[in-house]
């Protein structure tokens, strides 16, 4: 996910300078998610050659709360709307509640 985050947030993907802070925001986003009742399952090792896709909508979750809180100053606004809207909205669809 952390590539896939980097990417969204237009940091090249040889620069590692940023994923210590990257994959903090990684972390605060699932932890926002899992406290308003969202199921968000670890991420697996996929076996050598094999891709996981995970959750497309968790992923867009993420990389919308990564870019309200990466510096994205004058739009910063509008992501965090966007995500607040998606994380209203996975905690109301019933595949995404963590308890049954």
């Amino acid at each position: 996910m952390l590539n896939k985050v980097k990417a969204a947030l237009r940091v090249s993907a040889g620069t590692t300078a940023f994923d210590d802070e990257i994959t903090g925001l990684i972390n605060a986003a699932k932890a926002d998610l899992r406290l308003v009742g969202i199921n968000v399952p670890e991420e697996e090792t996929p076996a050598e050659g094999e891709t996981t896709a995970g959750d497309p909508l968790i992923l867009r979750a993420v990389i919308l709360y990564a870019k309200a809180n990466f510096g994205f100053i004058d739009e910063s606004e509008k992501y965090q709307k966007a995500y607040d809207y998606l994380k209203c909205s996975l905690s109301l669809a019933g595949d995404y509640n963590a308890v049954d």
